[in-house]
């Protein structure tokens, strides 16, 4: 396992909870007005994305309770796609598979003393 992929990971952690915290007090109807919220969102998303795209296949092996290939699959399509991003599947995404993940992620990044 490479120094790298903790740092990686590290940073999907931080983007996720961005993410997460941007939402926090919003509803879905401030979300569908606010197009830098939008924005906001997608590059957050877009970057954890890339952060899992780049941790090593033997990291991906050993937690594979991490759906790497969707995480990696929706930064593609943010990435390639950005005119058809569906905002719905972004606002799920955000509310409700970023939190799973951050407590996923919480229990394989170590802590510091």
């Amino acid at each position: 396992m490479s120094k790298d992929d903790w740092i990686y990971v590290g940073h999907m952690l931080e983007m996720s909870r961005k993410a997460v915290q941007a939402v926090q007090d919003r509803t879905r109807e401030e979300y569908d007005r606010d197009d830098v919220l939008i924005m906001a969102l997608a590059h957050f998303v877009q970057v954890v994305g890339e952060a899992a795209r780049k941790v090593s296949n033997e990291f991906q092996e050993r937690n594979s309770q991490i759906p790497w290939h969707q995480i990696i699959g929706m930064r593609h399509r943010i990435v390639h796609d950005y005119m058809n991003v569906d905002e719905d599947v972004l606002w799920e995404v955000v509310k409700h598979d970023l939190p799973a993940l951050i407590q996923d992620l919480d229990k394989i990044v170590p802590t510091e003393s």
